[in-house]
Formats: C-alpha cells, sequence, structure tokens
C-alpha cells in the first residue's frame, strides 16, 4: 500500500514542478518579495527630486519671509495681483495666495498650481505655515528668548522595546516589523490554502472527466489515491516554500548588508546584541529595528519552519475538503456551491487576523489558534509578537489531529463520489455518503 501512495505522490508532484507555471511563479515570487523590500532603498538612492517653484502672495506680510525653500521646494516672492498671477505665472510649479488675516483666520490659505500636485507637496506647505502661525500667536505673550526656550522644549524619543519574559531579554523587537511580518504571513497562508487546495479539487475533476480515476481505483484504493494526490501537491507547495526561504535568506544575509551604510549595519549589530547605548540613540531606531529583524538569517528560518508546518497542516485539512467536493461533481462549476461553506473559514479566518494583530495576546486570540479551520492563518499572524512555544504546539497537534479526522470523513465522501456522474449533490446529499458503510 505504501509503495502505491509513493508512487502517486511522485506522480503528482513531477507533474506539477515540471509546469512553467511552476517554474516561473518560483521565480518571481521571490524576485517580488525582495523587490519590495529594496524599493525604497533604490528609490533613495537613485531618485532625483525635481525642485518645484512656487510664487507666494502674502498679503499678510509675515509668513513669506518664514518659508524655508529645501530641495523639494523654492518660494519665491511675488506682488502681482492673484488673477493676473494665475494667468501669467504658468511657468511656475504653482501660486501660493496668504491672505491678510492669516494669523487669526489660518484657512485663509490657497495654492493653485499648473500641474498635479501631492500630499507630501502639501504637507510641506501646510506644516511650514502653521508653526510660523504658532510662533507668531505665542509672539502675543512676550515671552523672552522664545525661540530657545522652544528649541530647549523640543523633544524626540526614540524607544526600544525588549521581552523580558522570552529567551533573547537583550534584543530589542519592533512592533511595527511585527505587525508587518504578521500580515505577509497571514496572507501568504490565505493565498497558498485557496491555490492549491482549488489544485487537488480541479486536479480530481479532469482525471475523473477523463475517466482516469475508474483505472485508478481498479489497482489502487480510493482512499490511497486521495492521500498520495493530496500529499503530492502538499510536496510541491513546501517545495516552492523551501526555495523562497533559501533565496529570501540569501538576500537577508548578503544582500541588504551590502546594500546598507557601514554605520547603519553597524548600529543593526548592535541592537541585535543588545548594546545600543542610550546616549546617542539614533532617530530612525524603528527603522533599525525592522533591519535587525529582516538581516537576522536565524529569525527568518524560524519562521519559514513555522510557515512550513502550518502550511501543510492547514493545506492537507482543506485539500481533503477539496478534493472530497472535486470527486462529488463532473465540472468547476457545479463546484462552486459545495465550496462555498469550504472558504468561508478561510476568510473569516483573514478578518480575525486583522483584529488579532492588534492584541496578539487576547483571548480571541488564544482560542481561535486553536480552532484548526483558522488557526493557521491565526498563529501565524501570531508567531512574529513572540508567543508562548507551548501555545504554538498545541495548535499544531490540534491541527493535525484534525487532519486525520477530516481525512477519515471525506474519504467516504471520495469513494463514492468518484463513480456517480451527471448529477449534481448537495450537502445533504454528501452528508448520506458519509454514512455509508465500507
Amino acid at each position: 500500500m505504501k509503495s502505491k501512495i509513493g508512487i502517486i505522490v511522485a506522480r503528482e508532484f513531477s507533474e506539477r514542478v515540471k509546469k512553467k507555471s511552476f517554474i516561473i511563479t518560483t521565480i518571481l515570487m521571490p524576485v517580488l518579495m525582495i523587490a519590495l523590500m529594496l524599493a525604497p532603498t533604490l528609490v533613495i538612492l537613485f531618485s532625483t527630486v525635481e525642485k518645484k517653484e512656487i510664487a507666494v502672495i502674502d498679503n499678510s506680510s509675515i509668513i513669506f519671509k518664514e518659508l524655508k525653500s529645501d530641495d523639494e521646494l523654492s518660494f519665491i516672492t511675488c506682488n502681482m495681483p492673484l488673477d493676473s498671477a494665475r494667468k501669467n505665472l504658468t511657468d511656475k510649479f504653482g501660486i501660493l495666495y496668504i491672505g491678510n488675516d492669516v494669523i487669526a483666520n489660518s484657512n485663509n490659505v490657497k495654492l493653485y498650481t499648473n500641474e498635479s500636485s501631492s500630499m507630501t507637496i502639501e504637507s510641506n506647505i501646510t506644516s511650514q505655515i502653521e508653526k510660523i502661525i504658532e510662533t507668531e500667536k505665542l509672539k502675543h505673550y512676550n515671552i523672552k528668548d522664545l525661540d530657545t526656550i522652544l528649541n530647549d522644549v523640543k523633544t524626540s524619543v526614540a524607544m526600544q522595546t525588549f521581552r523580558n519574559d522570552g529567551e533573547d531579554k537583550d534584543n530589542a523587537t519592533s512592533s511595527i516589523t511585527s505587525y508587518g511580518i504578521s500580515f505577509i504571513l497571514g496572507f501568504f497562508l490565505y493565498m497558498f490554502l485557496l491555490l492549491y487546495g482549488q489544485m487537488v479539487m480541479t486536479s480530481v475533476i479532469e482525471e475523473k472527466n477523463n475517466r482516469v480515476l475508474e483505472l485508478m481505483v481498479s489497482s489502487v484504493k480510493p482512499f490511497d489515491l486521495m492521500i498520495g494526490k493530496i500529499c503530492g501537491v502538499a510536496l510541491v507547495a513546501v517545495t516552492q516554500v523551501i526555495i523562497w526561504g533559501i533565496l529570501i535568506s540569501a538576500v537577508a544575509g548578503i544582500v541588504i548588508p551590502m546594500l546598507m551604510p557601514a554605520d547603519i549595519m553597524t548600529s543593526v549589530a548592535a541592537m541585535n546584541a543588545g548594546t545600543m547605548p542610550a546616549e546617542g540613540m539614533p532617530d530612525n531606531i524603528e527603522m533599525l529595528q525592522a533591519l535587525s529583524v529582516v538581516s537576522n538569517i536565524g529569525y527568518i528560518i524560524q519562521l519559514f519552519i513555522y510557515l512550513i508546518l502550518f502550511l501543510v497542516g492547514g493545506f492537507l485539512l482543506y485539500a481533503a475538503m477539496f478534493a472530497a467536493v472535486g470527486s462529488a461533481v463532473d465540472n468547476i462549476q457545479d463546484a462552486s456551491q459545495l465550496t462555498t461553506p469550504i472558504t468561508i473559514p478561510i476568510v473569516i479566518a483573514l478578518v480575525l487576523m486583522m483584529t488579532i494583530v492588534n492584541d496578539p495576546n487576547s483571548q480571541l486570540a488564544f482560542w481561535s489558534s486553536m480552532i484548526p479551520f483558522v488557526s493557521p492563518i491565526i498563529m501565524l499572524a501570531r508567531i512574529p509578537f513572540g508567543i508562548p512555544a507551548w501555545e504554538i504546539i498545541l495548535s499544531l497537534v490540534i491541527l493535525y489531529i484534525s487532519f486525520i479526522g477530516m481525512v477519515w470523513l471525506t474519504a467516504k465522501i471520495y469513494r463514492v463520489g468518484i463513480f456517480m456522474y451527471g448529477k449534481k449533490p448537495t450537502l445533504k446529499e454528501l452528508y448520506k455518503w458519509t454514512r455509508y458503510k465500507s
């Protein structure tokens, strides 16, 4: 029996890994992920900002002299009436109009552009005007050395976060980075469960229509056939994830340190070692914490191990159901009604994930992690926040036990369904099939 299942697994695996679609997605996905990781750095390194000239009509005689030009914006004075400026200064990026009562009425500011504006430009202008108006209002309080006082009290807090209940008590963590990794892993598994689960269903439907299944069950049991097909596709998914893990680990360990400046990587190394001094703490602490996570090969490998464990468990659970549906229908259109109850828990898991990442240690997060139909996505979203190992182990045990029970149940549907043609069964009929004796 084992040798027959092995033959089916090998057939399913070799048939899929040789397809162009597998090769293309295996190469493109890590390239896309690497591009997303490196894009911000490359944009900063190679992008050149075109300076935009803005003519300022300042009827208040207060704002313009305090506006600061930078690499993006250049402010020049304009003595024309507003209508004339809008008509004649079409070679400028825009005209900034400031009313004479702007101190009392801060909304009396208008920007007229000759091309598309952006949030960055508008935020730059409004933030500068806000600070100027605030400073002018404070002057009315006749406080001596006001500018010096404001500069002295201006404070920026760079806070490092540490887990006091974990093994790496000296290593800084980043909630923002954990939040981002959680979403990536959750959506990744969501995509895989649907994509590869429906791949099993489609394969069963095609073989059933071609009468291949009738020939195969003459020499192998329907249960062995279903298990072999599910495990073969699971092996394809695991192979793809392992390849991605190797590529991403190589990027994290080699490419990122090469692209980042040496002083930044020195700070990252100090943060990983827990030796970052409190004095002289850099302002971009969040960026350093993020880099310390994505450049930590051991952490990335650990994440991929968890990903494979929950991917396999979740896939085996759902693939068994998809295989049962595929055996019960004759075409993809008929399967849509029966697959709805299967896909609903996956969607619910995705919705729950968006709430749980805000409080990964809540009761909702814990109990959702123990429900096998949603636990793969929920648990992967919680793992980057550093949850206890016993919760992960318990979730995996429940997940794999549930898979065994689901295979036993769906095998009964599969055994009957592969011989049924010309009729679309209802959920009630599928339940009856599970009651048939072997």
